[in-house]
């Protein structure tokens, strides 16, 4: 094997949620790493990015630069933003680009290649843009049109996080890999707290956004009046959270305390319209906290139903499932079953290794 140094440079729009948990973990395998040299190029725009924070939750030896990148389609900012990306590809001669997300994806193959970049090209998309429910059926259509326009003009590799989206990738073009996302688990499980609650409870957490589908949590817990629900995190629709039993944590300072919530709950409930491959769902179960998730791509990947959780499709689904959940028994057989499974299948250690792996199989 090739005993370089490989220059990796990452570049990511969206680092927020559970993108942000996939690159804490991740620069805690490639920081310490004497096989890869790393970079994470990021956009410190988006509202609940707090620049502090990452540079204390992202290992030392990873370099951090910022590149400003909208969000949304912005012709004049997307030509900066390209410029800025080239002009760093140009200087820097990375060995590897590694773009994530779609809005990354496409300002980062393009920018590679106005740099004449002889980088070997990665792209993991963490949820294709045109699966989104909050998009007209046209909108879609044009994402997925780009999407196939860059896999035929740009050579790269697609990683895909999960099983699903290797399905979904290996519809566009026929170079792609699978290297499912992760959680540190050994250190996840040392903040395991296996105290019972006081009330029986039911969480999710993230961001309240329509991807995480605030309306349906909000319905099944009207109709189970006596359980007592959490969500933990906020967002911009927090205003669709009414029922009484549901509190809402607010936004909290660093990961160790979403885990502490996490630690409190009896059931994991994961309301999503879509999903890439969930970060929280694999936290809570290595927590051993059976899985409630609607059967959309990303959950159907992690939850095996009747073993490690149930899959539903509607409120009502949801409802009977977490009733069966009431069983101290079954949660605790489901716990446990779910937290071996992402201990042997999304194992964040293991999976970034296999990164590096494969980065040197191309190089």
């Amino acid at each position: 094997m090739n005993n370089k140094k490989l220059k990796v440079f990452h570049v990511i729009e969206a680092l927020g949620g559970g993108v942000y948990s996939y690159f804490c973990d991740l620069t805690q395998v490639f920081g310490p790493s004497d096989r890869v040299q790393t970079t994470i190029i990021y956009n410190d725009q988006r509202a609940e990015i707090i620049p502090e924070n990452v540079q204390k939750d992202f290992h030392s030896n990873v370099r951090l630069l910022k590149v400003p990148m909208n969000e949304n389609i912005s012709p004049i900012n997307d030509y900066k933003s390209i410029k800025a990306l080239s002009r760093i590809f140009k200087k820097e001669q990375p060995d590897v680009i590694h773009l994530h997300s779609s809005k990354a994806g496409v300002l980062g193959k393009v920018a590679a290649k106005i740099a004449s970049s002889q980088a070997q090209l990665f792209y993991t998309p963490h949820g294709y843009s045109f699966l989104r429910k909050d998009i007209s059926s046209s909108k879609a259509a044009v994402f997925k049109a780009i999407e196939k326009r860059m896999a035929s003009f740009y050579g790269f590799t697609t990683i895909a996080c999960g099983d699903t989206e290797f399905d979904e990738a290996k519809k566009l073009h026929d170079r792609v890999e699978l290297i499912r996302n992760g959680v540190p688990y050994n250190k996840i499980k040392t903040f395991l707290n296996t105290q019972p609650t006081s009330k029986f409870t039911v969480g999710i957490l993230g961001r309240v956004t329509h991807a995480r589908n605030p309306k349906l949590f909000n319905e099944i817990a009207l109709q189970l009046p006596d359980v007592q629900f959490v969500w933990i995190g906020d967002g911009i629709l927090k205003d669709q959270i009414t029922a009484p039993n549901i509190t809402i944590t607010g936004w909290f300072m660093n990961r160790n305390e979403g885990l502490e919530h996490l630690n409190r709950l009896d059931v994991y409930l994961q309301t999503s319209l879509w999903e890439g491959l969930p970060i929280a769902v694999l936290e809570a179960m290595v927590f051993e906290k059976p899985v409630v998730a609607t059967n959309v791509i990303g959950n159907r990947d992690i939850v095996l139903p009747s073993q490690t959780g149930f899959l539903i499709d509607d409120a009502a689904q949801a409802v009977q499932a977490i009733t069966q959940l009431f069983d101290k028994d079954l949660r605790l057989q489901m716990g446990k079953n779910g937290s071996k499974r992402v201990d042997e299948v999304f194992n964040s250690t293991k999976n970034f290794s296999q990164l590096i792996d494969l980065y040197y199989s191309r190089s």
